[in-house]
């Protein structure tokens, strides 16, 4: 019997005693045979999946253990046909180097980590992010990635106070160009509430607050961006009075107190037009 290990052929004496090695049998509830995979490494059982026929399900085992033991073997030697799916891969690349086992396919680094969605789209993290993303899976929707939490997919972006609703390019930005590199310091958030947009005026930075009133509607340009954001709230609570059937969402500026929000409230103006708007 010949397996293939990084292009290597490795020759197995199909009567060896140990060539269900890591192989165990087992039944679905309707009764059907199936194997699971394992192997215990530093004294951790690691599970390397189920399988249909022992012999696939002792491959892996066979490769998991050669994988754990050449410390020259990195995640992005990993070739499609392997008998490990690529996200166990690079699960056990990373506990031999680290000695962290973390079932999500992280590979930790000084400072950061990268998580693989595949070999081609890896994600990069500020070490700080590792406790989250070790127990929070990371899917892909079109150009969005999102975080399995608590039964709802949560976009990453909204962990750094993007907004689902923001333009890469215009309300934040990747400094380096690499819209795979989440960490902070790659990050810059120009525009972090809803209706407002951050311009410069006359050489000025201004805060440019709009609402949607039959096509996007002046409330306002401010100073700061709290008030700009407040300045959305009054618009969307006076368009509300005026009888306006658009539910819109409102912005959450968690830092200020209530009295210190109130005060803010009250004292910022919008336009006069608002009131008189045709809905």
């Amino acid at each position: 019997m010949i397996y293939v290990y990084l292009g290597m052929p490795i020759c197995y004496n199909a009567r060896m005693k140990n060539e269900t090695a890591g192989v165990f049998t087992s039944k679905r509830k309707d009764g059907t045979v199936f194997y699971r995979s394992s192997i215990t490494f530093r004294r951790k059982h690691i599970s390397l999946g189920s399988f249909e026929d022992s012999e696939s399900a002792h491959r892996a085992y066979t490769q998991a253990r050669l994988l754990l033991r050449d410390m020259n073997v990195g995640v992005l030697d990993y070739r499609a046909g392997s008998p490990l799916p690529f996200e166990k891969w690079v699960c056990l690349v990373n506990f031999r180097d680290n000695g962290i086992y973390i079932a999500n396919p992280i590979y930790i680094m000084r400072k950061m980590f990268n998580y693989y969605l595949s070999p081609e789209e890896i994600l990069k993290f500020d070490a700080d992010e590792l406790f989250y993303y070790s127990s929070h899976k990371i899917m892909r929707r079109g150009n969005h990635f999102f975080a399995a939490d608590y039964g709802m997919q949560v976009n990453i972006l909204n962990r750094y106070g993007i907004r689902s609703y923001a333009v890469e390019g215009r309300d934040y930005f990747f400094r380096n160009g690499d819209v795979l590199d989440f960490r902070a310091s790659n990050l810059d958030i120009v525009n972090r509430y809803i209706g407002v947009t951050k311009e410069i005026k006359r050489g000025k930075v201004i805060y440019r607050t709009r609402i949607h009133v039959r096509g996007n509607f002046i409330v306002g340009d401010y100073e700061t961006e709290d008030e700009a954001a407040i300045a959305y709230n009054k618009a969307a609570d006076i368009l509300k009075l005026k009888g306006s059937s658009k539910n819109y969402a409102r912005n959450y500026l968690e830092h200020l107190s209530k009295a210190d929000y109130e005060a803010l409230y009250s004292a910022v103006k919008i336009s006069s037009k608002l009131r008189t708007a045709v809905l």
